[in-house]
């Protein structure tokens, strides 16, 4: 709460200047109370009592550098905010009389809600008694950061983002994939559960191959790439994911997957269906190589830790255990999303940082 009215945040994304605005508001006697960037947002706010809670957060918006979609409640209006560069998707839906902000169109089926539309980059909704408005902020960016890893993992495939299915996007990378890395040996397509299911979808239609649902998928755990320790990880995967002997007993297998990150997942994955009596399993990744981590809100490791910066394509091939192993390439990538390429964020495969050319630079 400040003086004025009680305040909420929820956050997807990640500060890239937090850090210095962090020291700044130090200086000025701020305290903070954990590590998480959103707390900087509160604290810009909190440290100008002059003006009205709305006219502190959009200042305090300006400031800020990197990925941000927030959902806040300012006394009693609804406020939602995206960044200039459109990192995170954010969207606006209504039901009746009630207005919704989602990060996805998926969680607006759950509650009956429609989809009215995405919110813009650079634009700050609010929703109060008097209806809905919207703020465009004085920040105009060289060009959109949209993330190609929500439509490869991390978005559900029942969203829509700008405009584009998720489920058809995932499925048309598989489809590129099959064109780019056939396997004339395969007796069998099956994806990683449940992020690679769409993809090897694509990769059988397209190359003809039968595709089985070999592996189930406990649904009662999380994501293993993000488990903080090599042990945690590896037991992870064990726990989340069964492969089905009857399936694959002497079967030349070809496993689709979106990523490989630290490996872990494929290694283990490749070893529990070779024991089922797998004679080959060649896999098949929907995105390209991960060779460099993301700064804007997903949890990936340092390069020294992503296998696909330590080690080239052969090398890591041998690391996981797979008779072969290939990827779609950036330009495969960037057709099957189907949006302008200087619209789409790729950093983690390319290495192209906002910081590399952005003009725009927050004043501290």
């Amino acid at each position: 709460s400040t003086s004025k009215c009680p305040i909420a945040v929820a956050h997807n994304g990640n500060l890239t200047n937090a850090q210095g605005l962090k020291l700044l508001l130090q200086n000025r006697g701020a305290i903070f109370h954990s590590t998480t960037d959103t707390e900087v947002i509160l604290h810009l706010i909190a440290h100008q009592p002059h003006k009205q809670p709305l006219d502190a957060l959009l200042d305090s918006l300006v400031r800020l550098r990197g990925a941000y979609s927030l959902a806040m409640i300012l006394g009693n209006r609804l406020v939602a905010a995206r960044d200039p560069w459109g990192f995170r998707p954010l969207v606006l839906g209504r039901r009746e009389n009630i207005h919704y902000i989602s990060s996805e169109t998926c969680a607006l089926n759950l509650v009956g809600a429609s989809v009215v539309r995405e919110i813009e980059p650079g634009e700050v909704i609010i929703i109060g008694d008097d209806g809905v408005h919207s703020i465009r902020l004085p920040v105009e960016p060289k060009r959109r950061f949209g993330c190609a890893f929500e439509f490869v993992y991390f978005a559900r495939p029942d969203s829509v983002i700008s405009g584009r299915s998720v489920y058809a996007v995932r499925k048309e990378l598989g489809r590129k994939l099959a064109k780019r890395a056939p396997c004339r040996e395969a007796s069998l397509v099956t994806g990683m559960p449940d992020s690679g299911t769409i993809a090897s979808l694509g990769y059988a239609e397209e190359s003809g191959v039968p595709y089985e649902q070999s592996v189930v998928r406990n649904r009662y755990v999380g994501r293993t790439f993000i488990e903080p320790t090599s042990r945690v990880r590896h037991l992870g995967v064990r726990i989340k994911l069964n492969p089905i002997t009857e399936v694959l007993q002497g079967k030349n297998v070809v496993v689709v997957d979106d990523s490989i990150v630290r490996g872990t997942t494929c290694e283990r994955m490749i070893s529990m269906i070779k024991s089922c009596g797998a004679n080959q399993v060649h896999v098949r990744i929907s995105s390209p190589p991960v060779r460099f981590p993301c700064y804007y809100g997903i949890d990936t490791p340092t390069r020294v830790e992503l296998a696909a910066a330590r080690m080239n394509l052969q090398q890591l091939e041998q690391e996981v255990g797979a008779d072969s192993l290939a990827y779609i390439t950036e330009e495969d990538l960037l057709e099957a999303i189907g949006l302008p390429a200087q619209s789409v964020c790729t950093a983690c495969f390319s290495g192209d940082y906002m910081e590399g050319g952005e003009e725009y630079e927050p004043q501290l």
